[in-house]
């Protein structure tokens, strides 16, 4: 019996050629055209390179808008880069496609890939394309620069440092609650659902952060696999202890509805992955030159903490006591 042909689909070569080919940066990757792309940096400049991975039902899930999960893999990337206080250069973009992808599928995810190019001057200037039989897998190498005197490192925590998170906490580790099962926060109204939800699906790079960071920040990361344990990695790598004040750490007032309305322990906020906000130290002295630059370029800061000899990660109620968490310091893959 003759088996029933599926639609027919582009080739690779057509397929680059149609979609990612017109969203290259000409002077830098020739249209997709050779093995290679080429940056040029001025001699007063350094490369920042940074890499991040995205596979389906882990960090997204396979039936979201194809729009929203192209925009999802650029920003994550994005936030890396924010937290060195460089300017985006271009991007990598390794795509393994599914057996069942489609091209108005790929239409919509190069629609949001452009999208986000154009928000953020951010081009693509190659990649690599493969089959993935069994889940779609993404992975974005992206390019930044920063002025060589103002590299920032997580290591460069010192003693006496204060501790500073952009934007509020745990937003996006709720709306992850949200879209696996949402009839089961029902008390939670739908302007509250829509923001949580909305900051798990399509994170906000702290790009307007750049300039304050490469100013004052003595070092930063993003929060991607929570706070207390992304903490936990510069603490490790600076050979110090970093001491949060539970209560100064940030929540939006939709984070508190939901953990108050639905009896959620606040460690999900403070522990789960996804925020994409920046955490940075800065000297003491700097404060009030941080909260008046933030003031005046209308960013939002919080100062949550300082950092001491040791090591370690404290998260310490008003009276200074430390507080237990109930489930672990943060997410990891393994």
């Amino acid at each position: 019996m003759a088996q029933a042909k599926g639609p027919e689909r582009l080739g690779e070569s057509e397929l680059i050629k149609r979609y990612f080919a017109p969203l290259c940066h000409p002077d830098m990757s020739f249209g997709l055209s050779d093995d290679a792309a080429f940056l040029d940096l001025p001699d007063d400049m350094r490369l920042v390179m940074t890499k991040d991975m995205l596979v389906a039902d882990v960090h997204f899930f396979a039936n979201d808008a194809p729009d929203l999960i192209a925009r999802k893999a650029l920003r994550v990337n994005l936030s890396d880069l924010a937290s060195k206080g460089a300017e985006p250069l271009g991007y990598l973009l390794g795509l393994g496609l599914p057996l069942d992808w489609t091209e108005d599928w790929l239409a919509r995810f190069c629609d949001g890939l452009g999208s986000d190019q154009q928000a953020f001057s951010f081009p693509l200037i190659g990649g690599d394309t493969v089959k993935s039989p069994e889940r779609l897998t993404l992975s974005v190498t992206a390019f930044g620069q920063v002025p060589r005197d103002k590299v920032i490192l997580r290591r460069n925590a010192a003693p006496g440092d204060q501790i500073y998170v952009t934007g509020t906490i745990g937003d996006s580790a709720l709306g992850l609650l949200l879209r696996r099962e949402a009839d089961r926060y029902g008390a939670l109204d739908a302007e509250d659902r829509h923001l949580l939800l909305d900051r798990f699906l399509l994170p906000q790079p702290r790009m307007k952060y750049r300039s304050l960071l490469r100013r004052f920040a003595t070092a930063a990361m993003d929060i991607s696999d929570g706070l207390l344990g992304d903490a936990a990695k510069m603490s490790a790598a600076a050979g110090v202890a970093l001491h949060f004040n539970d209560a100064a750490i940030p929540l939006s007032r939709a984070a508190q509805n939901m953990l108050s309305l639905c009896g959620i322990s606040r460690d999900v906020a403070l522990t789960g992955g996804d925020d994409y906000e920046l955490m940075f130290c800065a000297s003491e002295q700097s404060h009030d030159a941080i909260m008046a630059s933030a003031a005046e370029l209308e960013l939002d800061i919080t100062r949550v903490g300082h950092v001491t000899e040791g090591e370690g990660v404290f998260l310490l109620d008003q009276t200074g006591k430390e507080l237990a968490l109930t489930n672990g310091g943060s997410y990891e893959h393994f």
